[in-house]
């Protein structure tokens, strides 16, 4: 594995959803997620990760040293089996002792960029401890309040009969039955357009643990920058990424080599006075904004703190 980073970072990303349901609320009739006091739209950060994961997977093959540990539709307890049979051998009939656990641990994370990257919790099965990833990120939020939609829509087919009917059985029965019969209605949630605003932090100290590597963090912002590319449905609609701004902290001239390092590992300023340096507003507030040409996106690229650079990728 190549050396960890050595410089925290700060990231902002701006994308927008057109007529599309960006991260549906399952407590809610998967409706688009909102803040209910502000009517802020709302873009969960485990719905940005399993993108970033996503193209993660598909970029690299879902192999090592970039595998993903949290996939669709797997059992977590499988690699955790796997990574104890490689590093301690075959289970046994006792509890992994702390030297087992860690070698599992290290073994996972040289292996899974996702735990390399976000962390994870591998406490169950064999047990693998757990790893606090060097990459976080908060939920994004609309700049405007919402407005979410829900459609009906018709179905022109049907899915009434029971899973032991034979195909004849099912045949004879839509033969025998009105054209109307074979019609249903469904919902479909969308918002017109929104404009979000997600936040990031990458920590030098914990990729130290993690091992997290330059190599890695320029695959994060490949993925971040094409994670919408690689999923479309009808249901999300046409989602894009508008900007990437990245905050490197690089540490000052003041004081020996050795305190400017340890400087761009520390950080040379907080991540709120970045953050300020990007504005988005509207072009036209007395019309509602359906498009990214709506709004003006300002970056002081003169108030980035001293001992911080900035990229726009």
């Amino acid at each position: 594995m190549s050396a960890p980073i050595q410089n925290r970072y700060e990231f902002l990303y701006l994308f927008d959803c057109e007529n599309g349901n960006p991260n549906g609320d399952p407590d809610n009739d998967n409706l688009p997620r909102v803040d209910p006091e502000t009517m802020l739209g709302l873009v969960s950060d485990v719905a940005i990760k399993r993108r970033i994961r996503n193209y993660v997977q598909t970029a690299r093959d879902n192999t090592s040293p970039y595998a993903i540990f949290v996939q669709h539709a797997a059992n977590l307890n499988r690699p955790i089996a796997a990574a104890h049979e490689a590093v301690n051998g075959p289970a046994v009939e006792r509890k992994a002792t702390k030297v087992e656990i860690e070698q599992a641990r290290r073994w996972i994370c040289d292996r899974f960029y996702d735990v390399r990257t976000f962390g994870a919790v591998m406490t169950t099965g064999r047990n693998a401890g757990q790893v606090r990833g060097p990459v976080q990120i908060t939920f994004a939020r609309s700049i405007d309040p919402v407005m979410p939609l829900d459609f009906s829509i018709t179905r022109v087919a049907s899915t009434d009969g029971k899973a032991t009917d034979s195909s004849a059985t099912l045949a004879a029965w839509e033969a025998a039955q009105p054209r109307e019969r074979l019609h249903t209605f469904a919902r479909k949630a969308l918002l017109p357009y929104a404009l979000f605003v997600g936040k990031g932090f990458v920590s030098a100290y914990l990729a130290q643990d993690t091992r997290f590597s330059e190599a890695d963090l320029d695959l994060l912002w490949e993925a971040i920058a094409n994670m919408f590319e690689h999923d479309r449905s009808s249901t999300r609609g046409l989602m894009t990424l508008r900007k990437l701004i990245v905050f490197k902290h690089e540490g000052t001239d003041n004081g020996s080599p050795d305190a400017r390092r340890r400087e761009a590992m520390l950080g040379c300023a907080p991540a709120h006075a970045l953050f300020d340096t990007v504005r988005v507003t509207r072009r036209n507030p007395s019309r509602a904004a359906r498009a990214f040409e709506d709004y003006e996106v300002t970056f002081d690229r003169a108030g980035v703190p001293k001992g911080v650079s900035a990229m726009e990728r």
